[in-house]
């Protein structure tokens, strides 16, 4: 270890006693400088995004006439917490398996996860909102192309079993979103990610059918799971002087509450019975008084009629919700649905459990029948996204503890 990594990283953990096996459904990649270099098309590579070097040193991502930097609590895994800050850094100061889908690997052996879904970092606005702005077209949507191409080609084909594969798409242009979320699906992507709340970023409203219906129907036809992760569409608005960091990463629950209503409140779930919806890094606390609140609009105020089914039942079938552990609430999960709750470990963000992520598990959710543990850690998302598990998934039937 050199003198700069044992200045910032922790030790290398010992592996993970795994108790569990885990499918986590919100990690993320940092792209890797050579993205855009290989994947986008030659002639449009000098207008596409590029990792350039700032005056402070920092490796950071140019693209449109804007930068976007690698901020510290984004690629944190495995570093000391002292030197966790919020300034850009070089891919030297981060784990190689941030990038790198072969250390991402063994990063996952590690910590005991058998499988992950990746969201984007900050060069795409963790949905491909910056491509969907771009001023120029035809990079915009060759962007998402490339993105997608080296998500499928560098880490889904390398470990199939392991990495489940997830997109972006072109959104301002529902034609384009459209084709490339069918390309994807027939290579076997299973999942797409979007903004939470599409209005809050320049986009049309859900309500705007002409721009929202074909993107959704394309979804539902191809069994593509719509993931809404948190601060895809900005963070919460914080008043004059209050302290950012800690009030936005507060109310992130805030934020999943918001989209998750204004998704079943479009109907789109109504009119697409299989559609799915996962929102992830939200937690699942806030669900349950949303059921309730749900349920209060049938039962009392009447305000939620008007649709045949009742809003609550609408929820509990169409939607998915994500978890790091929810210690206090967990004990509620049987009012959301014991099948429609996953694990995350969030690699490599600051709220990431790696590498303990068994040891959460078994410190908060021990006391789980092991068949509930199975469903929530990882058989639900093997179906949501149709992804393979090993031949024998833990816990066995006597126990968190249990040997195979």
């Amino acid at each position: 270890m050199t003198e700069l990594d044992a200045r910032l990283f922790l030790p290398e953990p010992a592996p993970a006693e795994v108790r569990c096996t885990v499918v986590s459904v919100d990690d993320h990649v940092v792209e890797p400088p050579h993205l855009f270099e290989t994947y986008l098309p030659a002639g449009l590579r000098a207008r596409g995004p590029r990792i350039v070097e700032g005056d402070d040193g920092a490796e950071v991502w140019e693209f449109d006439g804007e930068i976007y930097s690698q901020v510290g609590l984004n690629a944190i895994a495995g570093r000391r917490p002292e030197t966790a800050t919020l300034e850009p850094a070089r891919f030297a100061e981060m784990r190689p398996g941030c990038y790198d889908i072969h250390a991402r690997i063994r990063d996952m052996d590690l910590g005991g996860i058998w499988a992950s879904l990746n969201f984007p970092s900050q060069i795409t606005g963790f949905c491909g909102r910056v491509f969907a702005f771009a001023s120029d077209p035809e990079v915009g949507k060759a962007s998402v192309r490339a993105w997608n191409d080296w998500l499928y080609d560098e880490w889904h084909l390398a470990y199939p079993e392991r990495i489940i594969a997830g997109g972006i798409v072109y959104l301002t242009d529902p034609a384009e979103a459209v084709r490339e979320i069918e390309r994807n699906a027939a290579r076997g992507f299973t999942s797409v990610t979007f903004p939470e709340r599409p209005h809050a970023i320049g986009l049309p409203s859900l309500w705007d059918r002409e721009h929202w219906d074909p993107i959704v129907r394309a979804c539902a036809e191809t069994d593509t799971v719509i993931s809404l992760h948190v601060g895809s569409s900005g963070v919460y608005e914080t008043p004059p002087g209050a302290p950012t960091m800690q009030l936005t990463t507060t109310m992130f629950g805030q934020l999943s509450m918001a989209a998750c209503s204004e998704w079943l409140w479009s109907a789109y779930p109504v009119r697409h019975p299989g559609l799915k919806i996962a929102l992830s890094e939200g937690g699942i606390g806030w669900v349950p008084m949303l059921i309730d609140r749900l349920d209060n609009l049938i039962d009392r105020s009447g305000y939620g009629r008007g649709w045949a089914e009742r809003p609550a039942d609408v929820l509990r079938r169409n939607f998915w919700f994500c978890t790091l552990d929810d210690p206090s609430t967990i004990a509620l999960r049987h009012v959301i649905g014991v099948d429609h709750i996953m694990l995350e470990s969030d690699y490599p963000h600051g709220d990431g459990t790696w590498p303990y992520t068994q040891d959460v598990i078994a410190k908060y959710w021990g006391d789980i029948p092991p068949a509930e543990l199975r469903r929530m850690c990882s058989e639900n998302a093997a179906e949501l996204y149709r992804h393979p598990l090993p031949d024998v998934v833990l816990p066995l039937d006597d126990g968190i503890n249990a040997r195979s």
